[in-house]
């Protein structure tokens, strides 16, 4: 088996860090965490090489409330700054995990975590129409207090009467450190890399770094990580078995397998919603076309049923036409 077959990119969804259910305080995510390195650790058992990734939203939103709350003693933190401080932590709590669950197992490797920089485009859209919404809730009056005091952009949410802060959600470009991770990957080692969709930075007119204020989608940063590494196989572990069609009605069935052309038409379709299963699919459909190798395939599926899935028995796969 070569490199390119060993190694396996796995997106963490949510619930592999952040219990559902619960405040979510880092005792909790800890647990969780632990919990998850196991199905991790599975994988590792069995020679396979991987790339970790995941996502950072509640960590996100909390940073910033803290920040909000301190204010009045303490300078603000600016949104990539909180993106790379919740990165390194997640980080750091998920190689210690990773590591925890290999001595006891007796394994060898040992995991990594590589804060990691993502340049976007300012020309893209989603700077002119913020639409991801992050942070707390607010009152009217508390949201307009933010806008006059930040310039923030911030939306209703209809179901309870308050506002939230969107900023922009632009496309990843390329990965700052892909020449790193690409080295450390073709040695096999164990890394933790791309966490929250990574730092959103630009270049500027002297074509300097600059950070911005913004996050990138966690599953199109981890598919373009997965192709630029030549990653065999992309995984999105979820909180779902199998991906559905007619999601929520009497009719609907879960898929098993489907090609990038079936793929493309039930998003098309409308099947796969932009609020839960589209950015997952996209992200897909984006390794696949990146990575142009006949054999790669996306896997999605349920994080407890991770090695069934790998191992060809869960999960829905996609793959080249």
């Amino acid at each position: 088996m070569t490199e390119s077959e060993r190694t396996v990119v796995v997106a963490l969804g949510g619930n592999a860090i952040s219990p559902a259910d619960d405040e979510g305080d880092i005792p909790q995510q800890f647990e969780t965490t632990r919990q998850t390195a196991v199905h991790l650790v599975d994988l590792v058992e069995r020679g396979l090489h991987l790339l970790i990734t995941h996502g950072n939203g509640p960590q996100v939103g909390n940073a910033l409330r803290r920040v909000e709350l301190a204010a009045h003693e303490v300078y603000r933190l600016p949104l990539d700054i909180c993106v790379a401080d919740t990165q390194g932590g997640m980080g750091y709590m998920i190689a210690q995990c990773l590591n925890n669950e290999l001595r006891r197992r007796g394994l060898p490797q040992r995991a990594s975590a590589l804060v990691t920089a993502v340049e976007v485009d300012l020309a893209d859209p989603a700077f002119q129409d913020p639409t991801k919404p992050i942070g707390g809730h607010y009152s009217p009056q508390q949201a307009e207090q933010m806008q006059r005091r930040y310039g923030w952009k911030m939306v209703a949410q209809p179901a309870n009467g308050t506002l939230r802060r969107v900023v922009p959600s632009p496309l990843p470009k390329a990965i700052v450190e892909i020449g790193l991770i690409r080295r450390l990957a073709e040695a096999g080692e164990l890394l933790v890399a791309g966490g929250g969709g990574g730092v959103p930075v630009i270049r500027n007119e002297d074509g300097d770094y600059v950070g911005v204020e913004a996050v990138i989608d966690k599953d199109r940063t981890s598919a373009l990580l997965a192709s630029a590494i030549g990653a065999r196989l992309f995984v999105s572990a979820t909180s779902v078995r199998k991906v559905m069609l007619n999601f929520g009605t009497p009719d609907q069935r879960p898929i098993d397998e489907m090609t990038v052309s079936q793929a493309r038409q039930h998003l098309a379709a409308g099947q796969f919603p932009p609020g839960s299963m589209g950015p997952k699919i996209e992200a897909a459909l984006d390794y696949l076309e990146r990575v142009a190798d006949p054999a790669a395939r996306a896997l999605i599926c349920d994080l407890d049923r991770l090695g069934e899935a790998v191992a060809g028995r869960d999960g829905t796969w996609i793959r080249p036409d």
